[in-house]
C-alpha cells in the first residue's frame, strides 16, 4: 500500500473552504438571531475571512490599516454605523412610516434608520445576498477597528497613546478643521494606522461630504473608541436579526409584489397577451438607445452616438435626461418606481406605440408581434432569483406570460482583460457548489468585434459576494479546465429560474431565448484593479450601450 503523507491544501482549496466555511456560519449565526462580533461566538466568521483574505479587503491579514478596503465598506454603509454597538438588521417593518429618517449608503441601495444613539437598524429587502454582504463588511471593520485598538491601547486599565488622545481632541471639536489642524491630525492618525501621512492625506477627502468633511477622522476615532471599550469594559458590539426577518426571508415576499405590480400594470393597459421580452439592465440605457439620438440630434448636431450617451451619463447631465424621458412616456414607456421593497425599478415599453423611424431603429421589423419590453434594475445575488422566478408565473396562476427571451446585462470582474472589456457566458458556475447552468447565448463575442472594446467568451462564476474574491481561487477558476472568464453575482440565480419556469414549470415557452452580456468593471487579478481602487467613470458607457444596442437589434429584427 502506498504510504500517503505531507498532503497539503493548496490556497485555491484554502480559499473555497473559507467561503464554505463563512457561507455556513452566516446561514447559522442568521438562525441563531444574534451574535457579537469580536466574541466566541464572532470566531468562526473572523477566522474565515483572514484565511480568505479577499481582494477587495487589502491587507486584512496584516496588522496597519487598510484604506482602500475601509473606503470601499464605509461607502456601502449607513453614514453613522461606526459610532454604534447595535446593529439590527431588520425586514421592512414599517420604520418609513415613522419619524425615524431613511439613512441610504451612497453605493448600495438600502434603508438604515439610526433608532437612538447606540443602535442602527439596516432593512434587508435584497435576499440572503445581502445579509452575505454586509456581514463581510462588518466583520471586515471590525477588525480593522481591533487593529486600531491594538496601536493605541497601552495596558489593560485603558491608558492610551498620545496620538488618539490628540486624535480625540480633533474629532471633538465639532466644526471644520483648518489646514493646519487638519494636518496635525493626519499625523497622528497616520501613527495609528500604521500609514504614511502622504497615504492617509490620499484618501482623506474620499471618506468626506460638504457636511462632514473630516469624516476620515471621525470614522477611525469611532472604530477605535468602540474597540477600545470592548477590551477595557467588556461592552461588546452585537448584531441581531429581527424576528421578521427570519420569519420572512427564503419565501420571496417582496419579491412576489414586486412581479405582481409588474403584472396588474400590463394588465391595465392591455399587454398580457402580447410578446413579452424581460431586459435586466440599469434605469437608463433601452430608453436612450431608443430615442435619445433622435431627441437629442439637433443639441449634439454632428456628434456620435457614443458621444451624446456620455453627456447622458454625466453628473448634472439632468436637464437632457428629462428630455429624453419625457419623449419616452409620450412613445409608449411606463415608469415604475419600486414600492415592493425589492429595490428594483421597473421600466415597461409598449412598441406598438412607438414610431420607429423616430427612434434610433429605424429598420425595426416586429412586424404585427408588437413586442413588450419589461426592462428591470439590477438584482441584487439570489435577489435574481427570486424577482424571475415570481416574475415568469402565471398571472392570478391561469394566464401565461408569452415571454419570449430574458436578455442580462450587467457588471462583472474580468479575469483576462480590462476595465471596460465585454465578457459573454456560456455558463455560470456557482462558487463553492460547482452547480454549473449551461445555456446557448443569443449573443456572440463576434457580434462585438470591431468597436475597439477586447470581448472574452467562456464560462463565468457566480459568487457569494464582490468582498469575497480571493486571487488563489480565482486563478484556479481562470487557469484550469474550467476555464472561467470572470466572475459576477447573479448570472446563476437568473439561469436556475429561467430553466425551471421553462423546462419543468412550462410557466413560460420551451424555447424562451437568453442573453447574457457583462462589461468590466474590475479584474481582481490586478494589484490595484479591484473594485476598492475605484469606479470606471466613462469607461463603462460605450460597453453598456454597446450590449444594450445588440439586446434591442435581436429583439426589433434589425438585419
Amino acid at each position: 500500500m502506498k504510504e500517503t503523507r505531507n498532503i497539503s491544501r493548496s490556497r485555491a482549496q484554502e480559499s473555497s473552504a473559507a467561503i464554505e466555511k463563512m457561507y455556513i456560519t452566516m446561514r447559522h449565526l442568521f438562525n441563531r438571531g444574534f451574535y457579537k462580533p469580536m466574541g466566541i461566538s464572532g470566531d468562526t466568521l473572523r477566522e474565515a475571512l483572514l484565511a480568505l483574505r479577499p481582494e477587495i479587503y487589502g491587507n486584512i491579514g496584516e496588522e496597519k490599516v487598510e484604506l482602500n478596503g475601509l473606503l470601499y465598506v464605509i461607502e456601502r454603509l449607513p453614514l453613522g454605523i461606526e459610532e454604534c454597538r447595535f446593529i439590527n438588521l431588520t425586514s421592512e417593518e414599517g420604520y418609513s412610516k415613522s419619524h425615524f429618517k431613511a439613512i441610504v449608503p451612497p453605493k448600495r441601495r438600502r434603508n438604515c434608520y439610526r433608532i437612538d444613539e447606540e443602535q442602527m437598524n439596516v432593512e434587508i429587502t435584497r435576499g440572503r445576498s445581502d445579509i452575505y454582504d454586509i456581514l463581510t463588511h462588518l466583520t471586515f471593520i471590525f477588525i480593522e477597528s481591533h487593529k486600531i485598538r491594538n496601536r493605541v491601547l497601552l495596558d489593560d486599565a485603558g491608558e492610551v497613546s498620545r496620538d488618539w488622545f490628540k486624535l480625540e481632541q480633533a474629532v471633538s471639536q465639532n466644526k471644520k478643521l483648518t489646514l493646519v489642524e487638519k494636518e496635525k491630525a493626519i499625523s497622528h492618525a497616520a501613527n495609528i494606522l500604521g500609514r504614511t501621512f502622504e497615504e492617509v492625506l490620499d484618501i482623506y477627502d474620499a471618506f468626506g461630504s460638504a457636511a462632514s468633511p473630516d469624516r476620515f477622522l471621525h470614522v477611525i476615532f469611532w472604530l477605535g473608541k468602540l474597540a477600545i471599550e470592548e477590551v477595557v469594559d467588556d461592552n461588546k458590539r452585537t448584531i441581531t436579526f429581527s424576528p421578521i426577518l427570519r420569519e420572512r426571508l427564503g419565501h420571496h415576499i417582496h419579491g412576489e409584489i414586486w412581479a405582481t405590480n409588474i403584472k396588474e400594470v400590463l394588465k391595465e393597459n392591455n399587454l398580457l397577451g402580447r410578446p413579452i421580452h424581460v431586459i435586466s439592465a440599469n434605469m437608463h440605457s433601452v430608453m436612450n438607445s431608443i430615442f435619445a439620438t433622435e431627441v437629442l440630434k439637433t443639441k449634439f448636431k454632428g456628434k456620435s452616438d457614443f458621444f451624446i450617451y456620455e453627456e447622458l451619463s454625466k453628473s448634472g447631465a439632468n436637464e437632457v435626461r428629462n428630455q429624453v424621458e419625457e419623449v419616452a412616456l409620450k412613445c409608449g414607456m411606463i415608469s415604475l418606481p419600486d414600492t415592493s421593497g425589492t429595490n428594483i425599478d421597473v421600466q415597461i415599453f409598449d412598441t406598438a406605440k412607438m414610431d420607429w423611424a423616430k427612434t434610433s431603429f429605424p429598420k425595426a421589423n416586429t412586424k404585427t408581434k408588437q413586442p413588450v419590453l419589461i426592462v428591470m434594475d439590477y438584482a441584487f445575488g439570489e435577489q435574481a432569483y427570486e424577482t424571475i422566478d415570481e416574475l415568469l408565473k402565471p398571472y392570478k396562476k391561469e394566464t401565461l406570460l408569452n415571454v419570449e427571451s430574458v436578455s442580462i446585462m450587467g457588471k462583472a470582474g474580468i479575469l483576462e482583460g480590462g476595465k471596460g472589456d465585454i465578457m459573454i457566458p456560456n455558463a455560470h458556475i456557482n462558487e463553492g457548489t460547482a452547480d454549473n447552468y449551461f445555456f446557448k447565448n443569443e449573443l456572440t463575442a463576434d457580434m462585438f468585434e470591431g468597436n475597439g472594446i477586447s470581448v472574452f467568451a467562456g464560462p463565468m462564476v457566480t459568487v457569494l459576494g464582490t468582498s469575497l474574491q480571493n486571487r488563489d481561487l480565482l486563478k484556479f477558476f481562470h487557469e484550469s479546465t474550467w476555464g472561467v472568464i470572470g466572475l459576477e453575482m447573479e448570472g446563476s440565480y437568473y439561469q436556475k429560474a429561467i430553466q425551471s419556469a421553462s423546462k419543468i414549470r412550462k410557466s413560460v415557452p420551451l424555447d424562451v431565448k437568453v442573453r447574457y452580456a457583462y462589461y468590466a468593471s474590475d479584474n481582481p487579478l490586478e494589484t490595484g484593479s479591484t473594485l476598492a481602487s475605484g469606479g470606471l467613470g466613462t469607461t463603462g458607457v460605450k460597453p453598456t450601450y454597446l450590449i444594450t444596442i445588440k439586446i434591442l437589434e435581436q429583439i426589433f429584427n434589425v438585419k
